[in-house]
């Protein structure tokens, strides 16, 4: 989703005045129903800035990456509502009812969370608040893939990329099976809200097969979206940028194959590289 603005500029030696169509920000505020004990509550959970669309998945996406739910049926029913602005005629609310589910963690959704577009786990109230949410090792051996299908993927992520050619100022993350087909993509002008829409969307699909899968994101992987797509438990991870070290150090605990700065003919493997095929 984007917006035309007047901008200025400077190109072969000189300034002109031209439309330039920019990528829209509007802040999304999730509110929870649910049953604590007998009693009904609604606590407003979180607010973050996305670029509107898909919201649903977003939403999705978020609960399950926090293991607030452990499943897709733990969640009754998503709704938006609120004042409708812009010309796109925005709604910034969302509320989710859950079920009367026992694997709804209500500690969880007791916690506080704020984040923003450009770093999700910065808003977080507390240290504490990164605690590792995933217990069990990805597998060890899967996916595996070869060093072309590992050099294309930046490239189709990049060709599906609606809003990108339009603006040039959003992030994606892609679902790809293991031989290279593109299963799914959202974009978002956050790196975290772009994985957490991708994996909303593949929850409620059922596109998850992670023994034969791996996820793919635009610019550079941090521990918060290492952590994300953990607890989809696929284990190769690919990335246009280069990941920092912790993000390094949480694949290599869960034996993630984690592979960045991809180009036409390189890339780096960071961690476990058995799952790359090179010959």
């Amino acid at each position: 989703m984007n917006s035309k603005y007047k901008i200025t500029k400077f190109t072969k030696g000189k300034l002109e005045n031209i439309d330039d169509l920019i990528s829209i920000e509007e802040p999304l505020e999730i509110s929870l129903k649910f049953k604590d004990k007998e009693k009904w509550i609604t606590k407003s959970l979180s607010i973050t800035m996305r670029t509107p669309g898909h919201d649903k998945d977003l939403v999705r996406g978020f609960l399950f990456n926090e293991q607030i739910i452990q499943n897709i049926k733990d969640i009754e029913s998503i709704e938006s509502f609120g004042e409708k602005v812009g010309q796109y005629k925005i709604q910034n609310k969302i509320l989710v009812t859950l079920n009367n589910s026992k694997n709804i963690d209500i500690s969880k959704i007791k916690r506080d969370f704020l984040t923003n577009s450009s770093c999700g786990v910065c808003g977080k109230s507390s240290l504490d608040a990164l605690e590792i949410l995933k217990k069990d090792k990805t597998p060890k051996s899967n996916p595996k893939l070869s060093k072309d299908i590992i050099i294309n993927s930046p490239s189709i992520l990049r060709q599906n990329q609606s809003e990108f050619s339009k603006t040039g100022g959003i992030h994606a993350s892609g679902l790809f099976s293991s031989d290279g087909k593109l299963i799914s993509l959202r974009e978002d002008v956050g790196r975290h809200n772009a994985l957490d829409k991708m994996i909303g969307d593949s929850l409620i699909n059922n596109y998850l097969k992670p023994s034969n899968q791996f996820i793919a994101c635009s610019g550079r992987l941090n521990f918060e979206l290492v952590q994300k797509v953990l607890m989809t438990n696929i284990g190769l991870m690919i990335g246009v940028g280069a990941p920092t070290s912790l993000a390094i150090d949480l694949a290599n605990r869960f034996d993630m194959t984690l592979v960045g700065f991809v180009k036409e003919d390189s890339f780096n493997i960071y961690t476990n590289k058995q799952k790359v095929i090179v010959s």
